[in-house]
């Protein structure tokens, strides 16, 4: 059994409560908050029979590691979706789904990683994989942010990102970067099959090796003064797209 982990804010915890409320072990809420989110909370936990513990706004920022918490944070198991990438994609190909992957590459900001896992999950991504090093992880505050999606989402971490790049090129899925520098811009590609999307981090863009294991690169235009997009912005931008012409 995997340490339990903490969850925070409705989204998150309400998320959990609705698709695994047994993995839950208890809830913390502040009963000082008495509004109408906070008693329709309270009355989805309580039919799931949740363990409801009061607590003061203190103890729950400490136990969230954020002052963000909205009254609410939860102690829960975490849950295994699929054990590896190659599983998930094995599974698609099975179902004859063309996979929809994000890639991050550089991404160190929670919040960041947050946005992007809930852009990943509302445009029907697949999984966002990102290398080990010089990146996020998954922690309360991405959970936050994520809105619910750190719990749908399959994020991996790989080891070696140009490696697993490769490898998702032996499965025929093409790799597609972004980088304000290409001659195409993404309107101008085809995404209704299978198609990794690889954004690195605002500014610094993706490492060289990742960028050159990419098979096309793609830019988003930018029509106003400003230079770049922050990456999770651009990630919707490019799986929207992506969504747009597979439907």
């Amino acid at each position: 059994m995997s340490s339990p982990k903490v969850l925070f804010g409705f989204h998150a915890v309400g998320v959990r409560l609705k698709t695994a409320p047994q993995s839950i072990i208890e809830i913390y809420y502040e009963p000082t908050r008495r509004d109408a989110r906070m008693r329709q909370f309270l009355d989805k936990a309580r039919e799931a029979n949740a363990r409801l513990i009061e607590a003061d706004s203190l103890r729950i920022a400490k136990l969230a590691g954020s002052h963000g918490h909205q009254g609410v944070a939860a102690r829960v198991e975490e849950i295994k979706q699929v054990h590896s990438l190659d599983e998930l994609l094995e599974q698609l190909e099975a179902a004859g789904i063309p996979p929809l992957l994000l890639v991050l590459d550089g991404i160190t900001d929670p919040h960041n990683l947050g946005a992007c896992l809930r852009v990943a999950d509302g445009a029907g991504a697949h999984a966002v994989i990102a290398p080990k090093d010089h990146a996020a992880g998954i922690n309360a505050t991405v959970a936050k942010v994520a809105s619910g999606a750190a719990e749908t989402m399959p994020y991996f971490m790989v080891t070696n990102l140009a490696r697993t790049l490769g490898e998702l090129k032996e499965r025929n899925i093409w790799v597609i970067g972004t980088s304000d520098d290409a001659p195409k811009t993404l309107y101008q590609v085809d995404l209704k099959g299978p198609v990794a999307l690889v954004l690195g981090a605002e500014g610094a863009g993706m490492r060289q090796l990742t960028r050159k294991t990419c098979d096309e690169l793609v830019s988003i235009p930018m029509a106003g003064a400003v230079e770049s997009l922050n990456v999770s912005v651009a990630s919707g931008v490019c799986l929207y797209e992506a969504l747009r012409q597979r439907t």
